[in-house]
C-alpha cells in the first residue's frame, strides 16, 4: 500500500517536536501587557501584606494593653469590695481590717526595715532552691525518660512525692538538719524537684518518634542528641514543669518559714506572717499574705509569661 502522506509518531522535526501532533500556537502577549500584569500582582500582594501587617501590629498593642490593665482592674475590684465590707461593719476590725489598716501595718514594717529584708531573703532562698532543683531534676527526668525500666520503677514514687504536701517535710527536715538554712532548702527541693521532673517527662512523652529516628539517621548520639533533639522538642512540657516547680518551691518556702522560726535563720515573709499571728495582728497577717501573693504573681508575669509567649509564638501557636 502506498505510504500515507501524514507523518508517523516517530517523525520529528529539527527542533525535536513530534510532527504527528498539531502545532499549538501561543497568543501574542506584548511586553507592555506582561509588565502591567506584574504591576497588578505586586499591588495585590502589597495590599494583602499591608492588611496582615496592620492586623498583626494592632493585635499585640491591644493585647498588651489588656494584659497590663487586667491585673490592675482585678485588684481595684477586690479593694473596692473589701472597703465596702469594712464600711458595712460586716466584721470587727480585728477580724477584717480595712485596706488602710493593712497598708499602715506594712508601712510600719517597711519603716523598721523589716519588710524589704524579709522579701529579699525569701526571694533569695526561693531562687537558690529553684536553681538547685533544676540542676538536680533535669538529669533525673532525662534518665527516666530515656531509660524505660528506670521510669517504671521510680515514676510512681515521683508522682507520689508531687502529691505530698510540702509542709509534711518540715518536721522531718527540722529533725535532720535542725533550725538552719539546710532545713528550708531541703523542703524547697523536695517540693520542686518532683514537679520539674514530671514536667520534663511529660514533654518527652510528646516528642514525635520521627524526630528521634531522624536524629539517629543524622548521627545524633549522647549529649548531642539530648541538647539538639530531646530538650528542644520537650521544651513546652519542660517549661510547664518549671512553672509548676517554681510554684511548689515558693509554697514550700513559705511553709518552712512559718514553722522553722529561729533568729539564726534571719527574716522572711513566712516569719513576718507568723509574727502577725502571734501578736493577733490581723492587718499584718493579711498584709503578709498579700506580699506573698504579689511576689508569686510578679515572678510569673516577669519571668515565665514572656518565655511562654515566645515559645508559643515560635511554634506558630500565637501571633
Amino acid at each position: 500500500m502506498p505510504s500515507s502522506s501524514l507523518p508517523t509518531s516517530n517523525e520529528l522535526d529539527a527542533t525535536g517536536r513530534d510532527l504527528g501532533q498539531p502545532e499549538v500556537t501561543q497568543p501574542d502577549v506584548t511586553p507592555a501587557e506582561i509588565a502591567q500584569q506584574g504591576r497588578r500582582l505586586s499591588e495585590l500582594n502589597a495590599g494583602l501584606d499591608a492588611l496582615e501587617t496592620t492586623d498583626v501590629m494592632r493585635r499585640p498593642i491591644t493585647a498588651g494593653v489588656v494584659r497590663a490593665l487586667s491585673p490592675l482592674l482585678a485588684i481595684a475590684v477586690v479593694v473596692l469590695i473589701w472597703q465596702f465590707l469594712t464600711w458595712l461593719r460586716w466584721q470587727p476590725e480585728w477580724i477584717l481590717p480595712s485596706p488602710q489598716g493593712v497598708w499602715n501595718a506594712l508601712w510600719g514594717q517597711y519603716e523598721q526595715g523589716l519588710l524589704v529584708e524579709s522579701v529579699i531573703n525569701s526571694i533569695r532562698r526561693a531562687a537558690q532552691g529553684f536553681v538547685i532543683s533544676i540542676i538536680v531534676a533535669t538529669p533525673i527526668g532525662l534518665a527516666l525518660g530515656l531509660v524505660k525500666p528506670l521510669r517504671a520503677i521510680f515514676g510512681p514514687i515521683l508522682v507520689g512525692l508531687q502529691q505530698l504536701p510540702s509542709v509534711a517535710w518540715v518536721p522531718a527536715a527540722i529533725i535532720w538538719f535542725g533550725l538552719s538554712d539546710a532545713t528550708i532548702y531541703a523542703v524547697v527541693l523536695l517540693g520542686a524537684i518532683p514537679s520539674i521532673t514530671n514536667g520534663l517527662l511529660a514533654g518527652m512523652d510528646q516528642i514525635p518518634p520521627i524526630y528521634l529516628r531522624a536524629g539517629d539517621v543524622l548521627g545524633a548520639r549522647g549529649l548531642n542528641r539530648i541538647t539538639r533533639i530531646v530538650l528542644p522538642a520537650a521544651w513546652p512540657g519542660y517549661l510547664a514543669g518549671l512553672e509548676q516547680g517554681w510554684a511548689f518551691a515558693w509554697r514550700s518556702l513559705m511553709a518552712a518559714e512559718l514553722i522553722a522560726v529561729s533568729p539564726a535563720l534571719g527574716l522572711g515573709i513566712g516569719q513576718m506572717l507568723d509574727i502577725g499571728r502571734q501578736l493577733g495582728d490581723m492587718a499584718l497577717v493579711i498584709g503578709s499574705i498579700l506580699v506573698i501573693l504579689f511576689v508569686g504573681v510578679l515572678v510569673e508575669r516577669v519571668v515565665f509569661n514572656p518565655i511562654r509567649t515566645r515559645t508559643l509564638r515560635n511554634r506558630g501557636l500565637m501571633r
